[in-house]
């Protein structure tokens, strides 16, 4: 039996909508990776308690539950899959999926069972629906009844917003079974309650998104910002990734939070949260913990009493309590030096970032693009000028985002990047050893080091080092990308009529002047060929049989249809790409199918030009016979015009030579046609 088993585009239930993703089970364990968000759950083999299979609305779905309560549901499998998932969970995880059907009699009486985070209503031994209790975002009750709230899907076109239960009264003293069905409930629910104190406060914080000052406030399971205007509660099991960036004019930060499932205000959504620091702003923090406790939940990670500057201590706090890495700029550098490029996106200007696994753009909207959703990129001539291009990325799911108004400059070290991370450039294709080599279902923010580390250490040593400098080491920075001469060739590249041969601007205006008249030359040499093939192109029968076509033509001809179908919008130049990679995968015996045709369609050619040839000789011969008559007969009444005009030229000269000599001389670009050849024929 094999060790692991994979299944493309399976869905997991999550908050009420529907991911899809990728789905191994291996002998270590469940692996899903989801391809909206990149966030991949883990499931050791040893966390597993039961196994589930059951018929739902997409084909067959596994329900898997752990012995802490979690419960993962996974659905898109194929019935015939069954066998194959059950020995699997035999052998290697020791347990017996097992078959449940849910019921569908309709009724609306039955009994509400706790197990973990799930709360399931059965009817019998069957169940009917479960809900997750982590989408319940309120719980409230009343006399014999509890309704349940829950969050909003931004994925799905109609949400269940709210259930109500009855409760019916019983006759036990002193429990109040209303109360212990809404104690049961927020329990495990995603309900935030702001009981105690805070961790430790940061006050008036610049936010880029949501835009305004904000308070914000450390709580042990979530993150309070409070604003004038608006307050925001986000759990720390919200946060996908952290991100900490250099500004371009290094002195100022910037600090991300990715978020998932985003904060929500009216109906704007922000997925991303964005603070904005001087680096010059210093702070010292104390938290509101004892030692000991700070000692013990965070493991040396934190200290009751730490200070610095100001995004150093909000970035190591929350790295602290989100439990995440925080991502920096890698090795990549800029033609200036700064470690990001200025772009502009959606007509908004931002700052685009190169990381070691993927780019991020900040700030106006923030997009974040990890390399193992990327199928393409392009580099591609600005619109507006020729000093900057546009920098476009296509993801695998077919959206695209183009970063404009970069500077040509960037060109050389946003190619070597590019380059070196071996992502597919558009018209270059996939070339021998560019194959990307990402793990499909490793976490999209966990790298094999720590960069934000290493980089704290760097910082570390160069304090010490240069305690009374207060350079940062940024005046080392060379541009070795910038190189007159090769800018000047690319604009002769662009410019020129022959590439090859440009060369730079150095050599002044007078070989630019020297160059315009050798092309008028070689335009002039270039059409007469060009009559000749227009005189026998017109001269060509339209009535002669067409040439047969190719084996491959042929098989073009009849597939191009599929192939458009297949990949709908797919441009001309992909589309041959497409069509020769098929060909050439295409086994020997269906080459051959396509051989006799191509030969059958050669026999009917040549019958067909044997049948044209014999009866269109004698009208070709014809047609030629009278074609060269006219012409002599032409000829004939030329040569005639021009001997009478010869004869009243002579005649004319010798009476009036006293006339013409006293007359203007004409020169040789002057004489007519007519006294050239009066002149040869004296």
């Amino acid at each position: 039996m094999a060790d692991t088993l994979e299944f493309n585009e399976i869905y997991q239930e999550v908050k009420g909508s529907m991911n899809d993703g990728r789905l191994r089970l291996s002998r270590q364990g469940v692996i899903f990776k989801n391809s909206k968000t990149g966030k991949v759950d883990n499931i050791q083999a040893s966390e597993l308690a039961e196994g589930v299979w059951r018929r739902v609305a997409l084909g067959h779905g596994l329900k898997l539950l752990t012995k802490n309560g979690h419960v993962y549901k996974y659905d898109g499998f194929r019935e015939s899959e069954f066998d194959k998932l059950s020995d699997f969970f035999r052998a290697h995880y020791r347990l017996e999926l097992v078959e449940r059907d849910l019921c569908v009699k309709g009724w609306n009486w039955g009994t509400v069972r706790f197990g973990g985070q799930l709360l399931s209503f059965d009817i019998g031994e069957q169940p009917v629906f479960e809900i997750p209790l982590s989408n319940v975002s309120q719980c409230t009750t009343g006399k014999n009844e509890v309704t349940l709230e829950f969050h909003q899907n931004d994925d799905a076109e109609v949400s269940l917003m709210e259930v109500r239960f009855y409760v019916p009264p019983t006759q036990e003293d002193g429990v109040d079974p209303v109360e212990a069905f809404a104690q049961n409930v927020l329990s495990k629910a995603d309900v935030i309650q702001a009981t105690g104190d805070a961790i430790c406060i940061f006050r008036e914080l610049q936010c880029l998104t949501p835009r305004g000052r904000y308070d914000i406030r450390i709580y042990p399971t979530f993150l309070h910002l409070h604003g004038k205007t608006f307050d925001y509660k986000i759990p720390y099991t919200t946060v996908l990734r952290l991100f900490l960036l250099p500004h371009k004019d290094q002195r100022q930060m910037f600090f991300v939070i990715s978020l998932d499932p985003p904060i929500k205000q009216g109906q704007t959504r922000y997925h991303f949260l964005i603070l904005l620091f001087s680096k010059d702003e210093d702070i010292s923090l104390t938290l509101n913990m004892n030692e000991e406790e700070v000692e013990k939940r965070f493991e040396g990670r934190l200290t009751k009493n730490m200070s610095g500057s100001l995004y150093e201590m909000v970035s190591r706090v929350m790295k602290a309590l989100v439990n995440r890495k925080i991502t920096v700029p890698g090795n990549f550098q800029g033609h200036s030096g700064a470690q990001c490029i200025t772009c502009s996106y959606k007509a908004s200007s931002g700052l685009l970032y190169p990381l070691e696994r993927g780019f991020i753009y900040v700030h106006k909207p923030p997009v974040h693009i990890r390399f193992d959703e990327i199928s393409f990129v392009n580099f591609a001539r600005g619109t507006t000028t020729t000093r900057s291009f546009d920098f476009e990325i296509e993801t695998k799911q077919g959206t695209q985002y183009t970063f404009s108004s970069i500077e040509r400059e960037e060109y050389g070290k946003l190619f070597d990047f590019v380059n070196a991370k071996k992502l597919n450039i558009k018209n270059r294709g996939l070339k021998e050893g560019m194959k990307q080599s990402y793990d499909e279902y490793a976490d999209s923010d966990e790298d094999q080091h720590d960069a934000y580390l290493e980089r704290m250490k760097e910082e570390g040593k160069i304090r010490e080092e240069n305690a009374n400098d207060s350079s940062d080491g940024s005046g080392e920075e060379t541009d070795e990308s910038f190189n007159p001469g090769e800018e000047d060739d690319d604009v002769a590249e662009e410019f020129d009529s022959n590439a090859s041969a440009s060369s730079s601007s150095g050599d002044g205006d007078s070989d630019r002047d020297e160059k315009k008249p050798a092309k008028k030359a070689k335009m002039s040499k270039d059409r007469k060929p060009r009559k000749k093939q227009l005189e026998t192109k017109k001269g060509k029968d339209p009535n002669a049989p067409k040439r047969p076509m190719s084996a491959y033509m042929l098989w073009l001809n009849a597939t191009r249809e599929r192939i458009k179908s297949d990949h709908p919008g797919i441009s001309v130049t992909d589309l041959s790409k497409r069509a020769g990679e098929l060909w050439k995968a295409m086994s020997k015996e269906k080459k051959e199918e396509w051989d006799r045709k191509a030969e059958d369609a050669r026999r009917d050619y040549e019958k067909a030009m044997k049948e044209y040839g014999v009866g269109s000789k004698s009208d070709s011969s014809r047609a030629e016979r009278s074609r060269k008559k006219k012409k002599k007969q032409e000829k004939q009444m030329k040569g005639k015009a021009e001997k009478k005009g010869a004869v009243s030229k002579s005649s004319s000269s010798t009476k009036s030579s006293a006339k013409s000599a006293s007359e203007s001389f004409k020169s040789k670009e002057f004489v007519s046609s007519d006294e050239s050849s009066s002149a040869e024929s004296k």
